[in-house]
């Protein structure tokens, strides 16, 4: 539908125009990266001009890039097997290897006794609410955080950084580890050795470049301040909210956020309720994680900050990015308030 608005950023925002020509301008380039002849020589140049691209955009001069399937290899490959300790509000590829045990307040902020032995995200994909990380961190999740925050990894002070593509804006199907030079880091796929033999298998360059050139876009859009409109924007969108509706919760509002993101729980009124309300009006929204979709399950992340079953039942997630303007959240926030009002209606 054309006139569809996609308010789901976090899940995964839209393929960027120079990451879809940099991976078709990939696919002419026939050689392996492992091959000794010039059309493997090809390859490989590509392949490591783009972990050069990333690393200048991402502020990891001098520190190991090691390309994966996604986000969630990189999570398995820095935290399986090390005892790391974590909090309920991390993403599930997190939680799979980690004890949460870290305590969280109720605006969301977690607290860390042992760096060294703790994953830690920049920020969560439900709320927004930004983490500051301790010196010495083992992990950070820093997928939400990649294009959206001012970062660099070299100054985050972690020891492994996780990535995923195409929260930036590059393809699916591809992801990093960010690791500082130096550190061991075993290899959890093993066969041809590649990627400084710590991931076996041909690397799929063809995402990788689009992954580069995404990285680069995204660099240049937060020196360019696209995302301090980006906030601008979400806080219209939230002041509306709060405008047309009564007992409407904001989720994480005394803690820094991401620029984009809005939590809201709207009691009385289902989560999955209302992203099918919304879909039916012509809106993509979330009520959680990407990952949890067609799950009927509370959020964790609104139980570690001490929110009732019910009320982590009645969230939804409104996520923009850089091209969606005051106009586009003003007609969600009114196609919202009345789906609610109608909710609320029915109930009394």
């Amino acid at each position: 539908m054309a006139d569809r608005l996609y308010l789901d950023w976090n899940a995964t925002a839209p393929l960027r125009p120079k990451a879809r020509a940099a991976m078709i301008a990939a696919m002419d380039v026939v050689g392996n990266p492992s091959s000794v002849h010039a059309e493997g020589r090809a390859a490989k140049a590509l392949l490591e001009k783009s972990r050069a691209q990333i690393a200048a955009a991402f502020g990891a001069e001098g520190a190991d890039i090691v390309f994966t399937s996604g986000a969630t290899e990189a999570a398995a490959l820095v935290c399986a097997g090390r005892g790391l300790v974590c909090a309920p509000v991390e993403h599930e590829a997190v939680l799979a290897w980690c004890d949460p045990v870290l305590p969280v307040d109720a605006a969301g902020r977690v607290t860390v006794a042992d760096p060294g032995r703790s994953a830690l995200q920049i920020a969560n994909s439900e709320t927004g609410v930004v983490q500051h990380l301790p010196e010495g961190l083992a992990v950070s999740d820093l997928t939400q955080g990649l294009g959206k925050l001012p970062l660099a990894f070299n100054w985050l002070g972690v020891q492994f950084g996780i990535a995923s593509a195409h929260k930036f804006g590059g393809p699916r199907g591809v992801g990093a580890v960010f690791l500082r030079q130096g550190l061991d880091l075993p290899a959890q796929l093993r066969g041809g050795g590649q990627e400084m033999g710590r991931r076996a298998g041909t690397e799929n360059l063809i995402a990788i470049a689009g992954m580069a050139a995404a990285s680069e876009a995204a660099a240049r859009d937060l020196a360019d301040g696209l995302w301090e409109d980006v906030a601008r924007i979400r806080n219209i969108l939230e002041s509306a909210l709060f405008a047309g509706s009564n007992g409407i919760i904001s989720v994480g509002k005394g803690a820094e956020r991401l620029p984009n993101t809005l939590c809201v729980i709207a009691p009385g009124w289902r989560g999955e309720t209302q992203v099918m309300a919304m879909d039916l009006a012509g809106f993509a929204v979330s009520a959680g994680s990407a990952c949890s979709s067609g799950k009927v399950r509370t959020s964790k992340v609104l139980g570690a900050m001490g929110f009732g079953a019910d009320e982590a039942g009645q969230m939804v997630r409104i996520s923009i990015g850089p091209g969606v303007s005051e106009e586009d959240v003003l007609r969600f926030a009114e196609a919202w308030t009345k789906g609610y009002a109608k909710a609320r209606a029915r109930a009394a």
